[in-house]
């Protein structure tokens, strides 16, 4: 069949289980059109890989708004007969689940582990499949093929600062050199704007009490506390050590901090505490102004998230003999 759009033959809505594409011909003359008719169960199954793609992608937007980390595999290339074809994705979150497909069977399961280690580590890997005669014995599926997949992490690191002063506003510059994700809370509207941190993704002002209601603190989150006293620091960390952050640092000397954990455990919370929280906060580089603090609360945060062998089991970076700061 054939048309043009001058004068068509058909329409749309008078075949609906088709699929219609349009190119240029030269034959017959006249410059017409022709329309290519793909009966229905290839237009619905390209339907459904559109579908599937779009739903991969749209939750890779949402892994990177919340905070969250995830990891896309990707077939890459194809040999043979494959599960899976050319351009596949499939997600998976930090949590196991998965969005998409690249194919099915066991080495769909071996996939989503190489993925989960991609999310641990934040580095992108290559992986080689060849499905041998075992393989399809042991599966059922009809395929001899090889393929590639390449899987990359995704997920911006998202640090939220917990006070509006000095060290928050040199951190957040700092931070926002590497394109992570920030927000700064305070509970005063002079310190907690935009135009004070232009570079923040996000400024709240709201009392410290109140200040992580709301947000969607994943694993994937550091908490930087930096209030102006003893008594907000210790109503910030109170409110951190009940998020799931993966990490929570505290900055002051050790006095302070040491007051804090004594106060907190007096009021109910557990011994442990200590070990969820970074404190005194960043590496020992030996810095005293707000600027050479920020550098070293930053390394801290790109050894978190860059080196997971490092920290220890609660999660905080371990094995870093970390120097006092100023009160």
């Amino acid at each position: 069949m054939q048309t043009n759009f001058q004068n068509p033959v058909c329409r749309l809505e008078e075949v609906p289980q088709i699929r219609i594409t349009w190119s240029p011909r030269t034959d017959p003359p006249g410059g017409m059109l022709c329309c290519a008719l793909i009966p229905f169960p290839m237009a619905s199954e390209a339907l459904r890989e559109d579908q599937v793609l779009l739903e991969v992608l749209q939750e890779a937007v949402q892994i990177l708004e919340t905070g969250q980390r995830a990891a896309i595999a990707t077939i890459v290339s194809t040999t043979g007969s494959t599960p899976g074809k050319d351009g596949a994705k499939m997600l998976v979150r930090e949590d196991g689940s998965t969005v998409g497909t690249v194919g099915g069977g066991c080495t769909e399961s071996d996939i989503w582990r190489k993925c989960m280690e991609v999310i641990s580590s934040g580095t992108p890997m290559r992986e080689s499949f060849r499905l041998t005669a075992a393989t399809v014995a042991e599966t059922g599926l009809l395929c001899g093929g090889e393929f590639e997949v390449y899987i990359e992490p995704i997920g911006t690191p998202w640090v939220i600062i917990l006070g509006g002063g000095h060290i928050a506003g040199a951190l957040c510059e700092v931070l926002s050199t590497l394109q992570w994700r920030v927000t700064v809370i305070d509970d005063r509207s002079d310190f907690a704007n935009s135009k004070r941190f232009p570079t923040a993704s996000q400024v709240l002002c709201r009392p410290f009490g109140e200040c992580l209601d709301g947000l969607e603190i994943s694993p994937n989150a550091c908490v930087v506390i930096a209030t102006r006293g003893h008594q907000h620091d210790e109503l910030a960390l109170s409110k951190a050590l009940e998020s799931t952050a993966g990490y929570i640092g505290l900055i002051g000397s050790r006095g302070k901090i040491g007051a804090i954990l004594k106060s907190l455990r007096a009021r109910g919370a557990e011994a442990s505490i200590a070990e969820r929280v970074r404190a005194p906060i960043g590496i020992p580089i030996g810095s005293r102004s707000p600027e050479e603090i920020a550098i070293s609360i930053a390394a801290e945060l790109i050894c978190h998230h860059r080196r997971p062998e490092t920290r220890d089991s609660s999660g905080t970076p371990a094995n870093l003999s970390v120097g006092e700061t100023q009160d």
